[in-house]
């Protein structure tokens, strides 16, 4: 039986829609969300609507993520070689999940040919590099030449975060409770940041209103200097905060095209429920 010609491989925090998913066939390994030291697979097990249901609802509760096993791909691979000529798989960022190192390494065991991407981000960016990808080799483009461009945007994705609170971080690590503490009583709002592929605190504001005109300054400035087709709402599990905040860039830039996207578990179990941030690419 002739072998199909690629296999696409990506993770959950791709946040790929289902129809794309089963149209292409990509094959989604989940991560898993560890909640009182017990994992649940993500879409498959529980979705992210559920996960940050349960971290607001249970303050006391525990959250972190786990990566796939090595076992995952290596059953995966040892499948996908047997079916296709070659696969191309990008990942989350390798310095948010040891995801990306695990599929390449899976790869090299079972001998299977994978060109590989680390997208550097995770959310609608990973997912637009996907779709770029798609798209690209649908047009006869060299895979070669299709992953030196996707590497290229990898340094042009934009992802901002805006806490509801630091109770996440703190449970995480990232604060004191020290720092905590004053956050709470001056209203102090970190931004965050995915920049270099690693979270980082961008920019310190008092009060959530400042946070949204804050991001959203970001976004005109790149506007005025850089092609940016789409810009994606992300939100953990708020609805309500993420229609102002579409409102907001549809006012400042009424052209823009504008979506909305629950943020991926791997970034919420940090930034906590009811964060609200934008995303988008430069293209």
């Amino acid at each position: 039986m002739k072998k199909s010609k690629i296999a696409w491989i990506t993770d959950t925090t791709s946040s790929l829609t289902e129809e794309f998913v089963k149209q292409y066939n990509i094959h989604v390994v989940p991560l898993s969300v560890v909640i009182n030291d017990v994992p649940f697979k993500e879409t498959i097990e529980i979705t992210e609507k559920e996960i940050y249901e349960r971290m607001y609802n249970e303050g006391d509760a525990t959250f972190k993520t786990s990566l796939p096993s090595l076992g995952d791909f290596v059953d995966l691979y040892e499948k996908l070689k047997e079916e296709y000529e070659f696969g191309i798989a990008i990942h989350a960022s390798s310095k948010l999940t040891g995801t990306y190192n695990t599929s390449v390494m899976a790869a090299e065991m079972v001998g299977f040919k994978l060109y590989h991407l680390d997208s550097m981000t995770g959310s609608y960016p990973l997912s637009f590099l996907i779709h770029r990808a798609v798209h690209l080799v649908e047009q006869g483009m060299d895979v070669e030449e299709v992953m030196s461009r996707l590497k290229e945007l990898t340094h042009h994705t934009r992802i901002l975060l805006i806490p509801a609170n630091l109770n996440q971080l703190h449970k995480s690590g990232r604060v004191s409770g020290s720092q905590k503490l004053m956050a709470s009583l001056f209203q102090i709002k970190p931004i965050l940041a995915i920049e270099n592929g690693q979270a980082i605190i961008k920019e310190k504001v008092r009060s959530q209103k400042r946070a949204m005109s804050c991001i959203l300054n970001i976004l005109k400035e790149e506007c005025q200097t850089k092609n940016i087709k789409k810009v994606t709402v992300l939100h953990a599990n708020d609805d309500e905060k993420a229609s102002e905040l579409e409102l907001l860039v549809k006012e400042a830039i009424p052209d823009m095209i504008t979506d909305r996207l629950m943020l991926i578990s791997v970034a919420g179990v940090h930034t906590g429920a009811k964060t609200v941030g934008l995303s988008w690419v430069c293209e």
